[in-house]
């Protein structure tokens, strides 16, 4: 087994700048909210079509190329919007304000934080076998 080293690097540095930039456009612009037919629609949700999109062709398509490359930054920008709300979602009642509470910052943090390590431990475990 081999690690692609710009799909890892490009993953994760979707996940942290998608992360990173929802909070501080979210921090600015605390009422945003996507409406459609009177639902709020949390990132959350929208991070699991991106996850879906991205996902789907990194499962069935081998190789190497752009759209691989594409799809591992969408995977990565979804994946980082769902956790940023899973612990939010869990631990407040949802709210905008709540978004704001450290509760919810270093909740969106820990989960960023797990994942990255996780990866991280996947290229080294893959690295120490090839060995």
């Amino acid at each position: 087994m081999n690690v692609n080293r710009k799909r890892v690097m490009l993953l994760l540095i979707s996940l942290l700048l998608t992360f990173a930039m929802l909070r501080l456009y979210l921090h600015i612009f605390p009422g945003t909210n996507l409406d459609v037919g009177g639902y709020n629609i949390h990132h959350l949700f929208v991070g699991l079509l991106l996850i879906v999109l991205g996902g789907f062709p990194l499962a069935i398509f081998d190789g190497n190329g752009r759209v691989l490359d594409f799809a591992t930054v969408t995977f990565g920008a979804g994946l980082s919007m769902a956790l940023d709300e899973w612990v939010y979602l869990i631990a407040t009642d949802g709210s905008d304000r709540s978004y704001l509470l450290p509760v919810s910052f270093w909740g969106g943090v820990s989960m960023i934080s797990l994942v990255v390590l996780y990866a991280i431990i996947m290229v080294v475990a893959v690295r120490a076998g090839n060995r």
